[in-house]
C-alpha cells in the first residue's frame, strides 16, 4: 500500500497550487511511492534504464538533455508529461515555448522507452513517470548518484505554452529571481543550488551568454564576475557577430556528473549568468556553492533530495496513461509513435 502523503509534500502542493491557480485549495492528487510498478510492470525501471544507456552510447550529450526534461516538465503545472505533447489543432504545446525550443532535445529517448514499455506492459507506465526514471538514470549513468524514485503519476490531457514561458527561468536570471522562483514552488535555497548542479553535464549555446561578454546589464561591458582567461576563451568561442548556436561546455567535465561545476563557479568560470550568479550574486547561494565545491557527497545527497521534491510537484487535474507520449489517447495519432 502507498504511504500517506507527508506534510512537506502537502506544503509543496499548497505552494504550487497558489502559484499556478491563485487558489487556497489544496490539490487532491494521486499519492506516489517507490516501487510503484513492482507488481504490475516489474521490468519498467530496467527497460527505461537500458533505453537511457543505449541513448548515451549513441550520443553522450543525451544524458544532459533527458535530465533537463524533468525540470521543464515539473516546473510547469507539475510532473505530468505535458512537456511531451506535440501541438494539435486545439492546443499549443510546450515544446515550442521560448524556454524550450532552443534548449530541449532527445524527446525520442522517451518515445523509445515508451514504445518498449507498451510492448511489455500496455497501458501501465505513464510518460510522466518515464521522464522521472530516465532523468534519474541519466544522472546515475553519468557517474552521479543513484536513487529510488517515487512513481504513479498520470499524464495530463493538455499542455500550456503560456505557462512554460511564464515560469521557466532565463539563462540571464540572477540569484534573487531564482531564489524567489524556487520559493514559490516551496523549494529552498539549498534545493536551488543543488538542482542547478544539473549543469554538471551538458552544453550551452553562445546565444545565451553573448550579453555577458559584451553588454552585461546594458552597460556595454563584460560581466565583471568572470575570470579573465575564461572570458578570453569565451570570446573566441562566441564572438559578438558569431553563430549563436555554437555550443560550449557548462563545466570543465561536461559528460561526467560531479562537483566540478561548483569548483568552476568559485573560480568565476560559470558559463551561464544564471550559474555564476549563484556564487557572485547572493551570499545565501554563495555559501552553498562553496560547500559543494569541496564536498561532492554533500552535493550528491542534496541533489537527490531536490530531485525527489521536484518530482513531487503535482496539481489536481484529469489524467490518463498515454499510449503515445506525444498525443492524448483520443487523438487519431495514438496508434503510432512519432519517433
Amino acid at each position: 500500500m502507498p504511504p500517506s502523503i507527508p506534510s512537506t509534500f502537502m506544503l509543496i502542493l499548497l505552494g504550487f497550487s497558489l502559484l499556478r491557480r491563485g487558489s487556497l485549495a489544496l490539490a487532491a492528487v494521486t499519492p506516489l511511492w517507490r516501487g510503484f510498478y513492482a507488481g504490475i510492470c516489474p521490468e519498467a525501471e530496467h527497460i527505461v534504464r537500458e533505453t537511457m544507456r543505449r541513448a548515451m552510447d549513441r550520443e553522450p550529450r543525451s544524458a544532459a538533455s533527458v535530465m533537463r526534461l524533468q525540470f521543464h516538465d515539473c516546473f510547469v503545472n507539475g510532473c505530468d508529461g505535458s512537456l511531451l505533447l506535440d501541438d494539435s489543432p486545439t492546443m499549443i504545446g510546450e515544446k515550442l515555448s521560448l524556454s524550450n525550443i532552443n534548449s530541449l532535445r532527445s524527446y525520442e529517448v522517451i518515445d523509445e522507452a515508451k514504445e518498449e514499455l507498451e510492448n511489455v506492459c500496455p497501458g501501465i507506465v505513464s510518460c510522466a513517470d518515464i521522464i522521472i526514471m530516465a532523468s534519474r538514470d541519466a544522472v546515475a549513468l553519468s557517474g552521479g548518484p543513484d536513487w529510488e524514485v517515487k512513481l504513479g503519476r498520470k499524464d495530463s490531457l493538455s499542455a500550456s505554452q503560456e505557462a512554460s514561458d511564464k515560469i521557466m527561468p532565463s539563462p540571464r536570471a540572477n540569484a534573487t529571481f531564482l531564489i524567489n522562483l524556487f520559493r514559490q514552488l516551496n523549494l529552498s535555497v539549498t534545493d536551488l543550488v543543488a538542482l542547478s548542479g544539473s549543469h554538471s553535464i551538458g552544453m550551452g549555446r553562445c546565444f545565451s551568454i553573448v550579453f555577458r561578454l559584451y553588454n552585461q546589464s546594458g552597460t556595454g561591458l563584460p560581466d565583471p564576475h568572470m575570470d579573465p582567461s575564461f572570458r578570453l576563451k569565451l570570446d573566441r568561442l562566441c564572438p559578438v557577430s558569431g553563430d549563436g548556436n555554437v555550443t560550449g561546455q557548462l563545466d570543465a567535465t561536461p559528460i561526467r556528473f560531479d562537483n566540478q561545476y561548483f569548483k568552476d563557479l568559485v573560480m568565476r568560470r560559470g558559463f551561464l549568468n544564471s550559474d555564476q550568479t549563484l556564487y557572485s550574486g547572493d551570499p545565501r547561494t554563495m555559501e552553498v556553492v562553496k560547500r559543494y565545491s569541496v564536498d561532492q557527497e554533500a552535493f550528491f545527497s542534496d541533489f537527490v533530495e531536490g530531485m525527489v521534491r521536484m518530482g513531487d510537484l503535482q496539481i489536481d487535474q484529469p489524467g490518463e496513461i498515454r499510449r503515445n507520449c506525444r498525443v492524448v489517447n483520443n487523438s487519431p495519432r495514438h496508434t503510432r509513435l512519432a519517433i
